[in-house]
């Protein structure tokens, strides 16, 4: 228990401590933090009180997570037993201290939450069996669902890190080139099939140097902790430009992570059994025990007329076929080098229930079976003014550990 107060069902108690990043005034730079309750503890202060020692303190004075997260394992877990002893109800050092009290800990509705991380690298993997087998019904009937790779290697590509954005930031529909009548030459113009695709992204600690693979036994060493991440996905310019290199500009227009970063150790008690892999996957790829995480996830759409959020779906984590391990290992084993920062998105997660299926493309199959919003309202894809917004959370006995929103609302395209 803190000395902070919160209700049970908050997404930040003292088991989680999610980091982040904000700024106390719009002109002012940005700080680390750690979340609690409905508090923001600024790691700022606290290093500059010499409440946590080097090397930890210095990257506690950084604007980003990105030295922090170059530190390694111990080093997280030394911080978070800091961070837990000073917030823990029976330690005074903070809680007594009326002055150092107001350095450090700050409302999260004074503050503004901004970018934790500076991403220089992302990949983006295609992990769940369930969305890759839908895709594959609805654009290749005759054929094979999966792909012959596609239970044999974590299938990725490189997508776009300056597009990345922090939840709260609004984009604008994009433009492009589509060929909406096969029979006629491509058009450019607004795309016209816009969607969400719910996925989860986990966020590389140490780096490693060019030639040096991560094996799997040891690869969660090198992952500092996940984000919610909205991969938007403009289907109609995916469609035309896919083949034969993947996605393009129908992907890197805008990506959303929610703002606070769930480290890998506070997930621990939510690790669960991995979905059964058949065929036998290669001896590079076997894990060492379990690897995926009993994590709730659920998107609701709140259009500009709405009165209130209509749920889409809910799914799980712990639906990927390939675990974060597996990627992180497949990415790496040609020798591939990854730098604190670098973000690995899961792919859309979709499960194997009705109402598990983590993008509007599946939900209304292809625009063929449109959804009725509670107002009458229906969508085939996102229209303008819409608000898309990402949850998830770990229950706990008596606790749960939460991610906070990933939300983003779709502006019009310039005219």
């Amino acid at each position: 228990m803190s000395w902070i107060a919160y209700p049970e069902d908050h997404p930040f108690p003292i088991q989680n401590l999610p980091y982040g990043a904000f700024k106390l005034n719009p002109d002012a730079e940005p700080r680390l933090g750690v979340a609690i309750g409905d508090s923001v503890v600024d790691l700022y202060m606290l290093a500059e009180n010499n409440l946590v020692e080097d090397p930890i303190k210095g990257t506690w004075q950084k604007s980003t997570l990105n030295d922090f997260m170059a530190l390694g394992k111990q080093h997280w877990q030394t911080a978070r037993k800091t961070l837990q002893k000073l917030l823990s109800k029976d330690d005074a050092t903070i809680r007594d201290n009326k002055g150092l009290r107001a350095d450090c800990i700050h409302e999260q509705s004074q503050v503004q939450l901004v970018m934790p991380i500076f991403i220089r690298d992302y990949t983006d993997f295609y992990s769940s069996k369930e969305h890759a087998t839908n895709l594959g019904k609805l654009f290749r009937p005759t054929a094979a669902p999966l792909l012959p790779n596609w239970t044999h290697i974590p299938v990725g590509y490189h997508g776009r890190a300056s597009s990345i954005v922090v939840s709260g930031t609004n984009f604008k529909r994009p433009k492009g080139q589509t060929r909406p009548d096969d029979s006629a030459p491509p058009v450019y113009g607004q795309c016209q099939k816009l969607d969400f695709e719910l996925e989860m992204a986990f966020f590389v600690g140490p780096k490693t140097e060019l030639g040096s693979p991560i094996p799997v036994e040891t690869a969660e060493d090198h992952i500092f902790g996940l984000a919610l991440f909205n991969d938007w996905s403009a289907r109609d310019i995916q469609k035309w430009e896919y083949v034969p290199l993947g996605p393009f500009l129908g992907k890197n227009f805008c990506s959303t992570i929610s703002p606070w970063i769930v480290t890998l150790e506070a997930l621990q008690p939510f690790r669960c059994k991995s979905v059964a892999q058949e065929p036998e996957v290669l001896p590079y790829l076997k894990e060492p025990g379990d690897g995926s995480y009993n994590i709730n996830l659920a998107v609701t759409l709140t259009g500009k007329d709405a009165s209130e959020p209509y749920t889409l779906c809910k799914s799980n984590h712990k639906y990927l076929y390939w675990t974060m391990r597996q990627q992180l290992a497949h990415h790496t084993v040609n020798g591939c080098n990854v730098n604190p920062g670098d973000c690995m998105a899961s792919g859309t997660i979709s499960g194997p229930n009705e109402g598990e299926v983590g993008s509007m493309l599946e939900l209304t199959w292809n625009g063929t079976k449109p959804i009725k919003l509670a107002n009458g309202e229906e969508r085939k894809m996102l229209q303008d003014g819409d608000t898309v917004t990402m949850t998830g959370y770990c229950q706990g006995d008596g606790f749960r550990v939460g991610f906070g929103d990933c939300v983003s609302t779709i502006l019009p395209a310039d005219p």
